[in-house]
């Protein structure tokens, strides 16, 4: 049977035996491209989460007036690849420690952010956060927003799966195949074959 959650904006129904995630990096497509790539994840869909305009397109979420970040909701099995590992992986894969920024992209729209379904995924979250601000790893406080999840529109098609049918342009290679390749050399064991 599968789990329905039911947000203030959005239904959501989450298959049987898999958990959601929702995670924010920056643009969806580079976020998209690397969780897209791991043993136990079973889809993954770019969107908009937690803002307060319903159903909003992406020329409005550019304005950074709707409040919503670009994020992925990513479902996994839970008993093929943890919470925690996806939570490395992020961390990993994107500057937590930059308010409202990732590279050149700016803007509220681009935060670092961490939706959760559950308070287990809650306390998974901030432990990891915790540990990671007391080690200096960042060399600076990480600064993602880690809130319920409120809401999530699927982006408009052509943001689907971008960086699996436009690897060959300009924005693909110099932006997403970096953070690829960054992910494949450093969690070569959480890649599907």
């Amino acid at each position: 049977m599968d789990n329905e959650l039911k947000l203030p904006q959005t239904k959501i129904t989450v298959p049987e035996g898999m958990e959601l995630i929702t995670l924010g990096a920056g643009c969806f497509w580079c976020t998209e491209a690397v969780f897209q790539r791991l043993n136990g994840v079973e889809s993954v869909i770019s969107g908009y989460s937690n803002g307060i305009v319903e159903n909003p397109s992406y020329r409005e979420i550019c304005s950074g007036t709707t409040g919503h970040a670009e994020v992925v909701e990513v479902y996994f099995d839970p008993k093929i690849i943890s919470l925690h590992k996806i939570l490395e992986i992020f961390f990993a894969t994107h500057d937590p420690t930059t308010l409202n920024k990732q590279g050149a992209d700016t803007g509220p729209q681009y935060r670092s952010a961490i939706y959760y379904v559950t308070d287990d995924q809650k306390k998974i979250i901030t432990e990891l956060v915790n540990q990671l601000n007391e080690s200096g790893v960042f060399g600076k406080r990480i600064v993602t927003e880690i809130a319920p999840l409120l809401s999530f529109y699927p982006a408009e098609n052509f943001h689907q799966d971008y960086y699996n049918l436009n690897g060959y342009q300009p924005y693909c290679q110099f932006v997403i195949k970096p953070k690829v390749n960054k992910l494949e050399k450093f969690f070569k064991e959480e890649i599907k074959s």
